[in-house]
């Protein structure tokens, strides 16, 4: 398999019917490793990806780096960073930018032209506020770029994010809706649409126990012949706080379980794992995903606060 097959095979993969798919990739690796159930936290910079009202619960102001190896020679990095502003609101800041490599332009007789590289970036900024007791809102709005040799395209968009928490049970439910929006240009004539995702999923730390659990739905405004279908795209997620310093996690995603099988056999596809290790005032992340046959994917992240 080449690097270009790979590439045209990606948005199936992500069940992708729509342009800037990589926008459905997961980049932090705490989300990751628990199958990409992050709609209800809200103690991680990276949240701004997943839902901008999580943002409202951070504190000071927290940094974050991370960095996706996936399949081939295909790389991801993101930034991401909050600050509260005095008598103005909490504001967040994302990017998402994906390289797929250089690849080689060629006539019909395999005749070398040109050189040329595939690139994608979004540009986040997220704003959130209180609406009521326990009660948040975000919106954040994205800047979107693709290109692909001479050919190039951009868009944009807005995320809405709520939030709301019950601390006396440490629960926390989020509803986000992603991607709303459409191409400011397009690669040739014809315009295509975004990924539009609605997630709603909650957070739970269990009384008396060292264990955080996470439950996600996404693409729930998919079309499904019955509403419990649309319940399929679920993920899951268990963070065990094991010290002060480290954090296991594991995770399950079962729409990538169902999509990566073959035949009857999915291995470990859709089973995620990572931890977490916090030295001083840095908390490196690392996080595995399976994608069974196909391979795997490792991300790194480190987070801080200042």
């Amino acid at each position: 398999m080449n690097k270009l097959l790979l590439i045209l095979i990606i948005p199936f993969l992500l069940k992708g019917q729509n342009t800037y798919e990589f926008l459905r990739v997961d980049m932090s690796p705490r989300s990751a490793a628990l199958g990409g159930s992050f709609v209800a936290a809200n103690d991680d910079p990276n949240v701004i990806f997943n839902n901008p009202a999580g943002i409202n619960y951070l504190k000071n102001t927290p940094v974050s780096f991370s960095f996706l190896k996936h399949l081939m020679d295909i790389n991801f990095v993101s930034l991401s960073a909050s600050h509260n502003f005095e008598g103005i609101g909490r504001f967040g800041l994302g990017l998402k930018y994906a390289n797929y490599g250089s690849f080689s332009e060629r006539d019909e007789f395999g005749n070398k032209l040109s050189d040329f590289s595939v690139n994608e970036l979004a540009i986040i900024a997220g704003y959130g506020i209180k609406i009521d007791s326990n009660f948040y809102f975000g919106a954040s709005g994205k800047l979107i770029y693709s290109g692909i040799a001479s050919y190039s395209s951009t868009g944009a968009a807005i995320d809405l994010g709520f939030n709301y928490s019950i601390p006396s049970e440490e629960l926390n439910i989020g509803v986000s809706i992603l991607n709303i929006g459409g191409q400011l240009s397009s690669y040739v004539n014809v315009s295509e649409d975004l990924p539009l995702d609605v997630v709603i999923g909650l957070s739970k730390r269990l009384a008396n126990l060292p264990v955080k659990l996470y439950l996600d739905f996404h693409k729930i405004n998919e079309s499904k012949e019955s509403f419990f279908e649309r319940l399929n795209a679920f993920t899951f997620g268990a963070e065990f706080i094991l010290s002060q310093s480290l954090m296991l996690r594991l995770g399950y995603n079962h729409e990538k379980r169902r999509e990566l099988k073959i035949g009857n056999f999915a291995g470990l596809a859709g089973f995620n794992a990572g931890f977490g290790l916090k030295i001083s005032n840095y908390v490196f992340d690392y996080g595995f995903s399976s994608l069974g046959e196909i391979g795997s994917l490792h991300r790194i992240g480190i987070n801080t606060e200042f």
